[in-house]
């Protein structure tokens, strides 16, 4: 299997835990690996035989932008189940979701939650 991958999709969004997160949002980074076959792709130079990758960077700003979850664990399995659900090619997704400025008083880092979720666990 062979695997694209997609970095850095800044979405703003309002999941989290506490209201204000809810209300004022945050912003959010989201990278992704999808496993799929290219070879039909890189014999035909044709977009028609792979996966035009807009249509995931769209679907995942769309969720994380429309989306109100209390946790994120719940955000990023709603992005792997729906990649797994809208690209017919696309065979097995992980997904890294980061929470930049996290609000955790005394804290510079980031919260990342990563998933990896096959078809055959759909």
């Amino acid at each position: 299997m062979n695997c694209i991958h997609l970095t850095g999709i800044r979405c703003y969004g309002y999941t989290g835990y506490l209201p204000e997160e809810q209300v004022l949002g945050q912003w959010f980074e989201v990278d992704v690996r999808l496993w799929l076959d290219i070879s039909t792709a890189a014999k035909t130079d044709a977009i028609e035989d792979t996966l035009d990758y807009r249509s995931v960077i769209s679907l995942i700003q769309h969720l994380v932008k429309t989306s109100k979850f209390a946790l994120v664990e719940k955000l990023v399995a709603t992005i792997a189940d729906s990649i797994l659900q809208e690209c017919d090619r696309v065979t097995q997704v992980q997904v890294v979701l980061s929470k930049p400025a996290a609000p955790i008083p005394d804290f510079g880092g980031k919260i990342s939650i990563e998933l990896t979720k096959s078809k055959s666990n759909l």
